[in-house]
């Protein structure tokens, strides 16, 4: 095909090595071979292989008619001419390598693109790899696009830049060039597209950004930068899009971005300012933007009323996100937006309290978020039924009320739907199988689960997320889940649900979190949880199971991360094979019947070690499908009493490591082997039959911020190595046989005394001082076991004043009448007194 002129196979998925004798193609104006993973520009003989990689680049050495060659992903690392090779194609216009592995660099002594005007090197990697901008970039003279981003660049931008007059379209972003934003680029005039975004960059934005007057896109999102807006700004005229999303800035929103207009009439269509610290009401400054397509001001610190006027010009309006403010909406009950919107998302404004009317006309609405909103309305059964077509709807911290089955006719098909923390009642609404994510917790749902779960049995459902926590749901949870295979996530926790766990639950093979904690299950541990190999949090704490927790949680569930059984009636031993579970970061079986041993093998539990511990803050569980709008994952919360009190744990759970066998009826020592888990934060044995010493390793276990020892059988001396524990914030030993002096640290001194009574202690933070012989004495505190003689004397005075004025009353009935007719008086006194005030 000699005569051929344009060959593109991009994107076919074609591997190996790109053949020479596409060479023949002389005659190509543009070839493109890119987006194809695993393309080899490379030969197999590596006897010759500079030699031969250098031939196999070499074959578009005979394309002098090639303006356009596009070969991005494709693995140029043993091609170390490939910049010798490419810069001799005299008609070269546009050079794509973007994605590319290229050989290890050399700056060329000598370059001659005469004619490239753009060039695209994104993401590309050199072996080994350099942090920094080629310098024989900065020779392009004729270049008007340049495209670096994702190069791990770091430094400031160069200066080089500057020789670049003609770059129209300039890309920097996802660097890390931790520099404000250099004046260089500002002298580029016929910059019409400027993208800095991700690229670690701080400081305040100039006001020379006003001489880029050709400006078409700005992009400066997700850095840190500060200041305000410069006033300059206004001078870009030609301005369509402006990002400056995720940065610090702030101060007022500028009147002239009211204004920005070409000459051809289009204004500003695209604004972004999300994540700033901006002020002022920007309706004031924004609503003469008649083109404005998307509008997203979500998570500053606006605030003010908006009114009918504030958005009558704003007749282009798309894409409308003002979440995480302080707006108040006040219009009229018949007004009539001019806009039609596909993405609405007002959370935290003052709407309600009537269901917004003007919702109704949104009929292309996709995105629907009004939570926190102050709705005090039930959910007009006109909103389903206009609102067929809308994705994802969030209702959720409002004051709704009703029952949802009185309201909708059809089962809800909307794919995302949160209600969660109203006051919604009456029975579960019935859902179609194209629902993939609904919550409806903090309600007063009531009744059983039967139909809601069991109603719809034709094909499989499709939900992903279901959360039913704290709602008045009672009777036995129902044994039709085989119906809901791609279930993630479940949460059912304080409810009123009796009886045994469903079997059927064990067919959710796609299952990795379940919360069934504060009901009143019985029986014993669902052996059905065998089959959900994917758990990695299970939380059934505070129900009334029973019986032994079995081997094969250990074996079957080792993907787990959570595991909470507390406040049960388990029974005998903890399992050794629990400690196959290497992921384990919290193991929480407080409040059971557990007997025998700890296990010796905790040591085996890594993710609680530095080296193995999670740095992730957060615990997700992953999707299988990805809609629009829908989660791909979701995050794991988790209730643990840390540090004394119980708190609901979710964006740093990840973070979290914890032993709590506390109030048990465990045995034997505390094993030194669990001092090798040196990145576990908090440890609670107390209220158990512990004996023996603290070990003495553990000082070693460097993590820990809290622990409680408390009330079982420990003796010996506290180790000297726990004031080596820095991040200790809570110490407990009260009420064991511990004796010598209290180690001297950094914060155990600073402790209450009340952790380290009921032991024969001595040494600050306790009263008593060590005595030069050794001897110590027991001291009990305000809280121990000993006499408190305050109290003694109290409560007898008490006795013997209430009899004083008693015990004339019962023996003399003359004083008993004069005593009542005095209280009978001063009562009516007071009725009178209180009417009169009423009247008045």
């Amino acid at each position: 095909m000699t005569s051929l002129t344009h060959l593109d196979l991009s994107h076919t998925g074609f591997m190996g090595k790109i053949p020479s004798q596409i060479g023949n193609l002389s005659n190509l104006v543009y070839l493109g071979l890119g987006g194809s993973y695993d393309l080899f520009a490379e030969n197999v003989d590596y006897s010759a292989v500079e030699h031969l990689l250098a031939e196999n680049v070499e074959w578009v050495s005979s394309m002098w008619k090639l303006e356009y060659l596009h070969l991005s992903y494709a693995n140029l690392s043993k091609a170390f001419h490939w910049l010798h090779t490419l810069q001799s194609l005299p008609s070269l216009t546009h050079l794509d390598l973007s994605d590319c592995k290229l050989p290890h660099y050399n700056e060329p002594s000598l370059l001659n693109f005469s004619s490239l005007q753009t060039l695209d090197l994104s993401r590309t990697s050199y072996s080994p790899a350099i942090s920094f901008v080629p310098k024989w970039i900065f020779k392009l003279k004729k270049l008007v696009s340049l495209q670096l981003q994702g190069n791990e660049i770091q430094g400031p931008i160069p200066g080089g830049i500057r020789n670049l007059t003609l770059l129209q379209n300039l890309e920097l972003s996802f660097n890390s060039f931790s520099s404000s934003i250099p004046n260089c680029l500002y002298g580029l005039h016929r910059l019409k597209y400027l993208d800095l975004s991700s690229s670690n960059l701080h400081g305040t934005i100039s006001d020379a950004l006003g001489n880029l007057t050709s400006l078409v896109g700005l992009d400066l999102s997700h850095n840190q930068v500060e200041g305000t807006i410069p006033t300059s700004l206004g001078n870009l005229t030609s301005l369509v899009e402006l990002d400056l999303s995720y940065n610090q800035l702030e101060g007022t929103i500028p009147t002239f971005l009211g204004n920005l207009r070409n000459s051809r009439e289009i204004d500003l269509k695209y604004l972004y300012l999300s994540i700033n610290k901006f002020s002022g009401n920007p309706f004031e400054s924004l609503g003469s933007l008649s083109k404005l397509s998307s509008l997203l001001i979500n998570g500053n610190n606006f605030q003010g009323v908006v009114n009918e006027d504030d958005l009558a010009n704003l007749t282009s309006l798309k894409e409308f996100d003002a979440s995480g403010n302080n707006f108040t909406l006040k219009v009229g009950p018949n007004w009539l937006p001019n806009f039609q919107l596909s993405y609405l998302d007002v959370t935290s404004w003052q709407i309600g309290p009537n269901f917004p009317s003007w919702i109704q006309s949104q009929n292309k609405l996709r995105y629907v978020g009004l939570s926190n909103t102050g709705i005090l309305d039930s959910i007009p059964t006109w909103f389903w039924e206009a609102h067929s077509q809308v994705l994802y709807l969030n209702l959720s911290h409002n004051h709704i009320h009703g029952e949802l089955v009185t309201t909708i006719k059809n089962p809800i098909s909307i794919k995302t739907v949160d209600l969660s923390t109203n006051h919604l009642c009456g029975k579960l609404p019935y859902l179609s199988n194209d629902v993939y994510e609904l919550d409806l917790s903090t309600n007063s749902f009531s009744e059983s689960m039967q139909d809601f779960l069991c109603n719809n049995q034709d094909k499989p459902m499709q939900l992903e997320f279901l959360n039913l926590a704290s709602n008045n749901l009672s009777g036995e949870i129902p044994d039709c889940w085989i119906n809901w295979p791609f279930l993630v996530d479940v949460n059912l926790q304080s409810n009123h649900f009796v009886g045994n766990f469903p079997p059927s639950m064990g067919s959710l093979a796609e299952l990795q979190s379940l919360e069934i904690r504060n009901n009143l299950l019985s029986g014993i541990f669902p052996t059905s949880l065998k089959k959900t190999s994917q758990l990695i949090s299970l939380d059934l704490g505070e129900n009334n199971l029973s019986g032994c927790i079995p081997t094969w949680v250990g074996e079957k569930l080792s993907n787990m991360k959570i595991l909470r059984l507390r406040s049960n009636s388990f029974s005998g031993h903890i399992p050794n094979e629990i400690c196959q579970m290497s992921l384990l970061q919290v193991l929480d079986l407080a409040k059971n019947n557990l007997s025998g041993n700890i296990p010796s093998c905790f040591r085996n539990l890594s993710a609680m070690t530095l080296v193995n511990r999670s740095t992730d803050p957060q615990i997700y569980s992953q999707a299988p499908n990805n809609t629009r709008y829908s989660s791909v994952s979701g995050i794991v919360s988790v209730l643990l009493w840390l540090k004394g009190r119980g708190d609901e744990y979710g964006n740093i759970l990840g973070l979290v490591t914890s032993i709590d066998l506390s109030s048990n009826k465990l045995l034997g020592e505390i094993p030194r082997e669990i001092t090798d888990l040196n990145g576990l934060n908090f440890l609670n044995l107390s209220h158990n039959q512990l004996i023996g010493p603290i070990p003495e390793g553990i000082g070693n276990m460097g993590s820990l911020q809290t622990i409680d020892f408390s009330r079982n059988q420990i003796s010996g001396e506290i180790p000297p190595t726990i004031s080596n524990l820095s991040f200790l914030s809570m110490l407990d030993v009260s009420y064991n046989h511990l004796k010598g002096k209290i180690p001297t640290g950094t914060q155990l001194q600073t402790f209450d005394a009340s952790r380290f009574i009921g032991n024969n202690l001595c040494g600050p933070p306790l009263p008593i001082n060590c005595s030069s012989n050794g001897k110590t004495h027991s001291y009990e505190g305000s809280h121990g076991h000993g006499v408190n003689w305050f109290f003694v004397s109290a409560t007898i005075g008490f006795v013997v004043g209430l009899w004083i004025v008693i015990a004339p009353l019962l023996i003399c009935r003359s004083w008993r009448h004069v005593y009542f007719h005095f209280l009978d008086h001063l009562w009516f006194k007071l009725q009178s007194f209180s009417s009169y005030s009423i009247t008045v």
